[in-house]
């Protein structure tokens, strides 16, 4: 289909974007890659009279690595993740993430920020960003401020963002440990009928720090305290992975549709959070 018309702003700076994004208000968006944004509009699922492409905005395709933090600029693509060879050295799960979203053709304009922002509950990089206690940067009319990724997904395309402003970046603590990405879908290119982040450190064969959080298994990603909670202080094994499980499910609320019902959803997210947490111990 063919969207409805609209006006097309390519700003030079970001006074430029909030200006466009003060002045027009609920009829203005922004765009990153559009890779989520053109196909609604393309479907008239999105009414977006004033449209507000980001690429030539300076500085938000940085990546910057310290031993410390991390911070990706909003536009930098999923193929700029998996590239980049000093971010996939500090941070390895988001090249492993990066490399099963979507095909290399979406991966080179699908943006960080643009996954992010939208609030999609099938995106990867929500859950992602969740897992590894990421903050993002917003800018809007009154200033920067930044928001927790686990406090930023309000329902399925609702988020703490406001309409007039625009998400520049994310940065979060630089891991350590192991670390493991796993996601089950029907088929290449397709959202995960479950998905789970897990990052875990060991100290001899205790675990003393992990970090979970699932993907597409409600209408925002789940960050499960409780799974967390049985996995620190344990050996990992098969009674604190089965403990884990157990606290994830009463987390999540997935929904019937075409990618199967509530039971064979909750079965393949308890599959899926096993393998996570196997590959990301034997990596600790």
């Amino acid at each position: 289909m063919i969207p409805a018309a609209f006006e097309y702003y390519r700003p030079k700076d970001m006074a430029g974007v909030l200006s466009i994004l003060v002045e027009h208000g609920d009829d203005a968006r922004v765009m990153a890659g559009g890779h989520s944004l053109i196909p609604m509009m393309k479907l008239r699922m999105a009414d977006v009279p004033h449209l507000i492409d980001l690429q030539d905005i300076p500085d938000l395709s940085n990546i910057t690595v310290t031993s410390d933090s991390i911070r990706i600029g909003a536009m930098v693509t999923q193929a700029d993740l998996i590239d980049d060879a000093e971010l996939s050295a500090a941070a390895p799960i988001l090249r492993e993430a990066a490399l099963q979203i979507a095909d290399p053709q979406v991966r080179y304009m699908g943006t960080i920020g643009g996954n992010v922002a939208n609030g999609d509950p099938g995106n990867d990089m929500p859950g992602l960003m969740q897992c590894l206690d990421a903050t993002f940067h917003l800018i809007g009319p009154d200033g920067e401020r930044d928001v927790a990724a686990r406090d930023f997904y309000e329902a399925a395309y609702m988020t703490d963002r406001e309409d007039d402003e625009v998400l520049v970046g994310v940065t979060f603590p630089t891991p350590s440990g192991g670390y493991a990405y796993e996601k089950q879908k029907r088929k290449i290119g397709d959202y995960a009928t479950a998905a789970a982040a897990v990052q875990i450190v060991k100290d001899g064969d205790t675990c003393t720090f992990a970090s979970v959080a699932m993907t597409n298994l409600s209408d925002t990603p789940i960050y499960s305290a409780d799974a967390v909670d049985a996995l620190v202080g344990s050996k990992i094994d098969d009674a604190a992975i089965k403990a884990a499980i157990a606290a994830m499910l009463e987390d999540i609320d997935p929904s019937e549709d075409n990618r199967g019902p509530v039971a064979f959803k909750n079965h393949v997210a308890g599959v899926i959070l096993r393998r996570t947490i196997e590959r990301a111990w034997s990596r600790a």
